[in-house]
């Protein structure tokens, strides 16, 4: 089996991912959809040779003693590549996603202009949050590309497996690898405040110790960029939350209010077109107003109405606005706009015109919007 060709023709169609596993053709998503390729599938003697060829003795040795591991490698003219190996029904398999060897632009990703402003803030924690494959590591990225295009800042990342390679430019940036550059995640930010960084981006905040370092170093002055799994940026209030036991809670709301500069949350959705992909994107600013809802549990689900209505002074808009926004610029159907929405029956009642008239906040949506760029 012929891994070289095999990404070849992945990239030739834009897939996404490539799974391979025994007894199964490999298999592609594109678009957020599977398409089995017309290769024989492949055998366990087969994915061992691969995994030869790919995987360090180092991380070949995770595999045998975990039976999975996490890692990128490069493919020479070709693409950088991020890999999962591990074992199911007791044999290989691989899931294997492209990543672009150029950083896109924040325009190219058609995010909202707030997006490449949040880049340029002095201090303060920022969280881009969504699902699997919603597009977090890539929009990191194109804020860190903002930086190091207009800032002399101090950069340093730890990321399971690093993704985007960053050339330095006006910053200076350290991108430390586990398994490679540091033993583990939690050793990579043990001693991270000692490196003299301005911005540090943690590639995934997974536990209550890694969500406390990213407070502590946005507390003492840095910016801090880093993702959470979660389905929007409200519920990401409740999502930091949860990594900590009910009595520190008071403390902890206490500090993110004060730390937390922005929330950006995604969801890709299928191009009207029928090719491609273009994100929803929903944004919460810590405004005055924010803050107070951020402190009072009380207040907390208050938090979607103040987003609503933040959108001309502060940038920020909902899920359903951008969806708004999307629909009435030909970028998405109806069915998917209604899909993908946080509150369906709203939206759709809204898009009929069935709504207050001295509502607002949704104008500067129903306009529509257009494609920054190549869709993802």
């Amino acid at each position: 089996m012929n891994l070289k060709q095999i990404l070849e023709e992945m990239m030739q169609r834009r897939a996404s991912d490539l799974h391979m596993k025994v007894g199964t053709p490999p298999t592609i998503r594109i678009d957020g959809r599977l398409a089995p390729l017309e290769h024989p599938a492949p055998t366990q003697k087969e994915l061992e040779a691969i995994a030869e060829q790919v995987l360090t003795p180092k991380q070949r040795q995770i595999y045998e003693d975990h039976r999975e591991v996490d890692f990128a490698f490069g493919v020479p003219g070709l693409a950088r590549f991020r890999a999962n190996f591990y074992q199911q029904r007791g044999t290989m398999a691989m899931a294997i996603r492209q990543v672009p060897l150029g950083v896109p632009s924040i325009e190219e990703l058609n995010l909202p202009g707030i997006v490449e402003e949040l880049s340029h803030r002095p201090r303060g924690l920022v969280l881009v949050t969504g699902t699997v494959g919603s597009g977090k590591s890539t929009t990191l990225a194109s804020m860190l590309d903002v930086i190091n295009r207009g800032d002399a800042r101090s950069v340093i990342t730890v990321e399971d497996p690093v993704e985007f390679l960053h050339r330095d430019d006006k910053a200076i940036i350290s991108q430390r690898e586990v398994g490679l550059d540091t033993e583990s995640f939690h050793d990579g930010l043990k001693h991270i405040l000692r490196q003299d960084p301005d911005v540090i981006l943690l590639g995934e905040i997974r536990d209550k110790e890694t969500m406390s370092i990213g407070l502590m170093a946005a507390d003492t002055g840095h910016l801090v960029f880093s993702t959470l799994h979660t389905v929007d940026a409200a519920q990401t209030v409740n999502r930091v939350l949860s990594f900590y036991s009910p009595h520190e809670h008071g403390e902890i709301r206490f500090l993110l209010a004060s730390t937390l500069q922005a929330v950006i949350s995604l969801r890709l959705i299928p191009h009207a077109s029928g090719t491609g992909r273009v994100p929803a994107c929903e944004v919460m600013i810590c405004t005055a107003t924010i803050r107070e809802y951020i402190l009072d549990t009380e207040k907390t689900f208050l938090i979607r109405t103040a987003m609503r209505e933040g959108t001309g002074q502060y940038g920020m808009q909902t899920f359903d606005q951008s969806l708004m926004s999307l629909y009435k610029g030909g970028l998405i159907t109806l069915e998917d706009a209604l899909r993908n929405s946080t509150n369906p029956s709203e939206l759709e009642l809204r898009i009929r015109g069935v709504h207050a008239t001295s509502d607002k906040t949704w104008e500067q949506f129903e306009q529509g919007a257009t494609l920054g760029g190549e869709d993802r």
